[in-house]
């Protein structure tokens, strides 16, 4: 039923929607016809939906995945954005919000269309790719936004709200929290390119900054 709706809402966006119930049909249906966003429910009913999403990642890093599930509690948060979702949304929720997110995504995912330079570090938005020293680094989707909007203001400071409002949703209270955890990753990533290259700087009770190590 709710993919029903979720197919005439989306529609009206002129969206072309495909609609599967398995993770097995999923990745098959992705195999054939890469999509742009994935709606997926966490539960299904022949898999996990937090391995499906790191399956279909593990194909297509730059995938979108939004999660829509009923379990609200703070480790299912962290596990659906770990696993590398761009958003998670909890039910119920409002089709024409879910609908504007969606939007917001792909709007993104269209801007992506220029290279940044940080000493070694180079963020590419239209391959969606970041390298440092010649070293690719692999980035899920708000790992990615989430560095080419540090770097895009490389040397000075992004606010912890303005980060949360233009990459999450400001009114999502489990946003700070993910902001947390994915400038962790990323500097662990960094880190693993090559050791002291460029470094995220916090400012406590203020933000982040990249900058060169």
């Amino acid at each position: 039923m709710l993919g029903a709706h979720l197919q005439r809402a989306l529609a009206s966006d002129k969206v072309e929607v495909a609609c599967v119930r398995t993770a097995r049909r999923a990745i098959a249906a992705a195999g054939k016809r890469p999509p742009d966003v994935v709606l997926l429910d966490v539960g299904l009913p022949d898999g996990d939906g937090i391995d499906l999403c790191r399956a279909l990642l593990a194909a297509r890093p730059a995938l979108l995945v939004i999660i829509l599930t009923a379990r609200d509690a703070e480790n299912d948060i962290i596990a659906g954005l770990d696993s590398g979702a761009v958003d998670y949304v909890t039910t119920p929720f409002r089709l024409a919000d879910l609908c504007a997110r969606v939007r917001i995504q792909l709007r993104r995912a269209a801007a992506n269309d220029d290279r940044l330079r940080i000493g070694d570090l180079i963020v590419d938005r239209t391959a969606h790719t970041a390298s440092i020293a010649g070293t690719s680094i692999e980035l899920r989707a708000k790992e990615f936004d989430l560095l080419a909007n540090l770097a895009e203001g490389a040397g000075t400071v992004r606010r912890r709200e303005d980060l949360i409002a233009q990459i999450w949703d400001r009114r999502w209270i489990g946003a700070a929290k993910t902001l947390d955890v994915t400038i962790s990753t990323l500097r662990r990533k960094l880190d693993d390119a090559k050791p002291h290259a460029v470094a995220i700087t916090t400012l406590r009770g203020v933000g982040y900054r990249l900058e060169r190590a």
